[in-house]
């Protein structure tokens, strides 16, 4: 199998107003938001353009279902439909169907604590 994850590819989280807190980190630490948050743009090691996204949602958002957690993470991974039929072999709970979309594949997971993971597997190409 190739590698599983090859990077962060966001941080989602649970706020009562997420347009006042995208406003706090725009006015305080500079960060350049939009209405889906922040999309940091970086390079990976083969010099490809890359994105991570950062984004507040509305804290009765019912994208982190079955979660009730407060925040969600979305690792960047490699051929995600090998890599969800891997991890239901290994007992792992699987959440819903693989999803494809012009910027990606994505597939949810949970962890052993409840934590909703968004496994998204990127065509950076879509972004430039």
């Amino acid at each position: 199998m190739k590698k599983r994850v090859t990077g962060l590819g966001g941080f989602f989280f649970k706020t009562k107003d997420p347009d006042m807190v995208k406003t706090w980190y725009k006015e305080h630490l500079g960060i350049p938001t939009d209405q889906y948050g922040w999309t940091f743009w970086w390079k990976d090691e083969e010099g490809n353009k890359c994105s991570t996204q950062w984004s507040p949602f509305k804290e009765d958002t019912q994208y982190f279902k079955p979660s009730e957690k407060q925040f969600m993470m979305n690792f960047r991974v490699e051929n995600l439909k090998e890599l969800l039929a891997a991890l239901k072999n290994e007992g792992v709970t699987v959440v819903g169907e693989m999803e494809e979309y012009d910027y990606g594949k994505f597939g949810w997971i949970l962890d052993p604590e409840g934590n909703k993971i968004e496994l998204w597997e990127p065509v950076d190409a879509a972004f430039e």
